[in-house]
């Protein structure tokens, strides 16, 4: 064979292994997973709190904009402050069309009920999209227009005669109604409902006498002038447009220690592979950089923060270290 032949015979081979390998690669892709039947996308609370009103909306965004193959279905499993949600999780190990939005009960109950044997650790973290804040709210016919007042009615009733109600106990509600009693030297009596949604109804019955709802909770009570907030559980300046002009503590002078968030984050069950985990982390920045979802930070008062991976997991140990110390004051 002269050498001619031996260069096209090269050239061939050469030519011939790229674009094999360009065939493997595009079969690869082709083949990476995407879910074969609807998601089952558990909440782990109630109907029409914070929670559920933003898992729905992203489910809609997910609809809308055909980001998903298959269709998420919500699913409430708000019992035992998140427990049953927990549970259903840590039971569906390995099951790639199962997905949580959690909230800070994802660290409060398992810290709480320890005989659930919950470990977060053992979940896969897919994406953080917001931290959720809290206001101190009252009905518009209350008489109180400040946290003075605010102190002043609570001391006045006693604690059998001021009822704040709540999601869950032990949960993120009940944490901060803590802050506001050691802070000001008040106390209450805690009433838990399982969602946020049907707290903040109470209050617009009068059936309680004040909240610390999340904004997406009782932003529609607020605009129809039946609630009012008294002051935000946030830094200065955090908070943008109308949420903005909410005093917070330390705007009132009441010190930086009067701060809580509450994370929006998507987790999966442990023992997933390592492509059906990229599906979802890829949906879900989708969802984040959305027209939509950039638009509902800012309309119910949340602050963004994408966060994923490792960082993400992080993140939750490090906060459920933090509620520890929290749920041990």
């Amino acid at each position: 064979m002269n050498k001619l032949s031996t260069s096209a015979l090269s050239l061939s081979l050469a030519v011939g292994l790229a674009l094999g390998a360009t065939t493997v690669a595009g079969e690869a892709k082709a083949k990476a997973w995407e879910p074969k039947k609807p998601i089952e996308f558990v909440i782990m609370a109630g109907k029409g709190g914070g929670a559920d009103r933003l898992a729905r909306f992203i489910q809609g965004i997910i609809e809308k904009h055909k980001m998903s193959p298959k269709p998420l279905i919500p699913i409430n499993k708000g019992g035992g402050s998140g427990a049953e949600a927990l549970q259903y999780l840590k039971a569906k190990n390995g099951d790639p069309h199962v997905i949580l939005a959690t909230l800070n009960s994802y660290y409060t109950t398992p810290l709480r009920q320890p005989k659930l044997g919950i470990d977060i650790s053992k979940y896969t973290p897919i994406a953080r999209l917001a931290e959720d804040t809290f206001q101190l709210w009252v009905h518009v016919d209350s008489g109180i227009n400040s946290v003075k007042d605010y102190v002043a009615a609570v001391k006045k009733a006693g604690k059998k005669g001021w009822k704040m109600g709540g999601t869950g106990k032990g949960a993120e509600d009940s944490l901060v109604t803590g802050m506001l009693m050691k802070k000001f030297g008040i106390d209450m009596t805690y009433v838990p409902y399982k969602g946020g949604g049907k707290v903040a109804k109470e209050l617009i019955g009068k059936h309680i006498n004040s909240t610390v709802n999340n904004p997406a909770e009782q932003v529609g009570f607020w605009d129809a002038g039946k609630s009012k907030p008294l002051a935000s559980f946030t830094p200065p300046g955090m908070l943008k447009g109308k949420w903005g002009k909410i005093p917070t503590f330390q705007d009132l002078g009441h010190g930086s220690d009067m701060v809580y968030y509450m994370q929006r984050s998507i987790v999966a069950p442990g023992g997933i592979a390592d492509d059906v985990r990229d599906f979802y982390v890829s949906l879900f920045q989708k969802v984040y950089t959305s027209s939509e979802w950039q638009g509902y930070l800012n309309k119910k008062g949340l602050i963004p923060g994408w966060l994923t991976g490792d960082k993400l997991q992080a993140y939750f140990i490090a906060e459920k270290a933090k509620h520890a110390k929290l749920l041990g004051k």
